[in-house]
């Protein structure tokens, strides 16, 4: 079974929208594992327009509520303190969630959108990832479906990756062969990230239809939909969403 790790994002970015608390994060987040999510995925950027530095507690305690729910935090492992954000890997420090999924994203970034290059030196990056594993987390890279790339993760002490999406989403959304020969890479690296060790994850772009495919990608563990999970939810429904989401995903 592949595990449904519901990304809040975008339920925060409404509620910035307009004073006060509303949406409740908390109370959103109870409601999806309460049906059936089985984690809750944030990413805080320092400019806080979603996730904000101070929900990351609550939301962590929440999840320490329920046995087997796991909260991940996305981010940049060299995003710095800025103003009331004390940083990425502070965050982490102080939630110690059961996973930590490094990105490389910009601080001007609207979204992730490319996994890690590592070519080049990544002595920074296997301190940051030896740091979070310290405190008991999970770490996951954020890669591309790329062998070369691929084959350079164990090196860092990572545990898993997790591919970016957006690619086979952009494939599928083109035709059902474009996103058929787009999977077929995907299963290969998978496949190849397995051969070395390294657990899968997956996410960006991801949504009920083009998962109905993505679900047997090799040796998948997790998938975190945010995005458009919450564009099906207000066509659908958050129960029903939810409910076609673990259904697709069970027998994954």
């Amino acid at each position: 079974m592949v595990i449904l790790s519901v990304n809040i994002n975008k339920i925060a970015l409404i509620r910035n929208s307009r004073e006060g608390n509303n949406p409740d994060l908390v109370s959103y987040a109870r409601n999806c594992i309460e049906l059936g999510a089985q984690g809750i995925t944030v990413h805080p950027r320092p400019d806080q327009r979603h996730i904000r530095a101070d929900d990351i507690v609550p939301l962590a305690q929440l999840c320490s509520e329920f046995p087997n729910i796991e909260f991940n935090i996305e981010g940049n492992p060299n995003a710095e303190s800025l103003g009331s954000y004390p940083g990425f890997l502070e965050l982490v420090r102080i939630a110690k969630p059961h996973q930590v999924t490094l990105v490389p994203d910009s601080d001007d970034q609207l979204t992730s959108d490319h996994g890690f290059d590592l070519s080049g030196d990544n002595t920074a990056l296997e301190q940051q990832i030896a740091f979070c594993k310290a405190l008991g987390c999970r770490v996951s890279l954020f890669m591309d479906a790329d062998i070369e790339q691929l084959q350079r993760v164990p090196s860092t002490g990572a545990d898993r990756v997790e591919f970016y999406t957006g690619p086979f989403a952009d494939a599928w959304n083109e035709s059902e062969q474009a996103g058929k020969d787009s999977f077929a890479l995907y299963a290969h690296c998978a496949e190849f990230a397995h051969s070395l060790g390294l657990g899968i994850n997956a996410g960006h772009d991801l949504n009920l239809e083009n998962m109905r495919l993505f679900k047997s990608l090799p040796e998948l563990s997790e998938v975190s939909i945010g995005h458009a999970l919450t564009i099906e939810s207000l066509e659908q429904g958050l129960a029903t969403t939810l409910q076609r989401y673990r259904a697709l995903l069970a027998d994954a």
